[in-house]
């Protein structure tokens, strides 16, 4: 059966630049590409630009048909209700959500928005792949449009326990929004069971932990943890320019102190804040000195216009200065901040300078850098420390897993990882690398699309 995929998400697959559009990095856009560039299928998304909705146009092999946000819909829709109610919710609370009316009415229109969207550029016997928090209404919207197509709808980040939910006012509507699909995958099998469970409690749903039935529709449910494009990173990681990166880091550095890397959008979720203070401890506890180990953070730039994002950059350029000057000494600085993005060869230089990677989100859907790091480790050397919170932690069983909110216990994580006798980091990281190897970005895309073929 001849059949073309609809990609609907937050962000096109494409942004602009002075000399007209580029395709954007990220594991999404370089797993499903070949699918459309093959079928000739389309995205549905928005520009990222406030009052920005260019004609529909192909790029790179992908028809794009952009959705036109207004600067007060930016600011409500995306700031507000998915960035400052569903984001902080299903990130265990961490933060007290905002809950707003004036937040969810330009949620609910913008949804309308995409799935009017998506139902125009829609034939019979298609399939649309609905993406993330912030298009959870479109799969039950879309549902009415276009009946005469199937429909999938993937979480990027976690779907939080019914007692967090519980908390939404718009609960119903939501659980309904994502019941309108035929297939909703989550990152873990914890995902999809929180999401069971609150579908049984709040619709009065049946079902098992891999179906579910309500309001006369039964929705199959799948747990389908994202992945990366492993050889990109490997045959980078591999390359000559990265190696001769990788020795002026190290000189530059100190060829002979161990490194610990971080690498993070500075969102408060990641517990960049908590992994500092460990580094602090470790340097306190174990004696461990600066002119023998450094930490280097990459703090990647996000939402910086939002209040609790400032803070925390604050809060972290704070502790940097703190730990520097009490451990810091005229030519050794313990802690290397760095504020900024990194090019995808210098951020792989990055990953095969550090003997010690640390990735320890408070909760995260999945956590791609962790693999990443993993799939840039051709010699099998390096020692990943990874919150038993983070997604990742249910395929990369061979880390060093900590549990994030525990400082001392990171503390003690981090000098086991400088300290692991070569053939154990050795044996870890070859599980590790097998893993990553096996269950690449590809194979999560085929999985998913089987899925709603079904």
């Amino acid at each position: 059966m001849t059949y073309r995929i609809v990609v609907v998400a937050n962000r096109l697959p494409s942004r602009r630049t002075e000399d007209g559009w580029e395709t954007s990095p990220g594991g999404l856009v370089s797993a499903v590409a070949p699918f459309l560039q093959a079928r000739g299928g389309s995205w549905v998304g928005w520009t990222g630009a406030p009052d920005d909705a260019p004609a529909p146009f192909v790029h790179d092999g992908i028809e794009q048909r952009p959705v036109r946000l207004s600067q007060a819909e930016v600011d409500d829709f995306y700031l507000g209700f998915s960035n400052g109610t569903i984001w902080p919710l299903y990130h265990d609370a961490i933060r007290p959500p905002d809950f707003h009316r004036h937040w969810w009415r330009p949620y609910v229109a913008v949804n309308r928005r995409f799935a009017e969207q998506a139902a125009e550029t829609l034939r019979p016997g298609d399939l649309a792949w609905v993406h993330d928090y912030q298009l959870q209404l479109v799969p039950g919207m879309l549902r009415k449009l276009r009946p005469d197509v199937r429909i999938g709808f993937f979480l990027h980040i976690p779907f939080p326990p019914v007692e967090i939910l519980a908390r939404l006012p718009w609960r119903g509507e939501i659980l309904e929004g994502l019941m309108g699909a035929d297939v909703v995958a989550f990152q873990t099998r914890l995902g999809r069971h929180n999401f069971g469970r609150a579908v049984r409690r709040f619709l009065g749903g049946e079902g098992t932990t891999r179906w579910l039935r309500a309001e006369g529709r039964t929705v199959r449910l799948m747990s389908a943890p994202i992945s990366i494009d492993t050889r990109r990173y490997a045959s980078l990681a591999a390359s000559e320019s990265v190696g001769a990166r990788v020795d002026a880091l190290r000189h530059e550095l100190g060829a002979d102190r161990k490194i610990v890397l971080g690498v993070d959008r500075l969102d408060y979720t990641k517990g960049i804040d908590v992994r500092l203070r460990a580094f602090d401890t470790l340097l306190q506890r174990y004696r461990e000195r600066a002119e023998d180990v450094l930490f280097v953070q990459v703090a990647v730039p996000s939402r910086e216009g939002v209040d609790d994002y400032a803070a925390m950059r604050e809060q972290v350029e704070a502790l940097v200065g703190r730990i520097n000057g009490a451990h810091g000494e005229l030519h050794h600085v313990p802690v290397h901040y760095r504020y900024g993005s990194l090019e995808p060869e210098e951020l792989v230089a990055y990953y095969r300078m550090a003997d010690v990677m640390c990735v320890t989100p408070l909760r995260d859907g999945m956590n791609l850098v962790a693999k990443e790091y993993v799939a840039s480790r051709p010699g099998d050397n390096g020692v990943l420390v990874l919150s038993e919170f983070a997604g990742a932690a249910q395929e990369l069983r061979q880390a060093l897993l900590v549990n994030p909110y525990d400082v001392d216990g990171v503390a003690d994580a981090l000098w086991r990882a400088l300290h692991l006798p070569l053939p154990e980091a050795q044996a870890r990281m070859q599980s590790m690398r097998r893993q990553v190897q096996r269950h690449d970005v590809f194979r999560w895309a085929r999985a998913c699309i089987e899925a709603m073929k079904q």
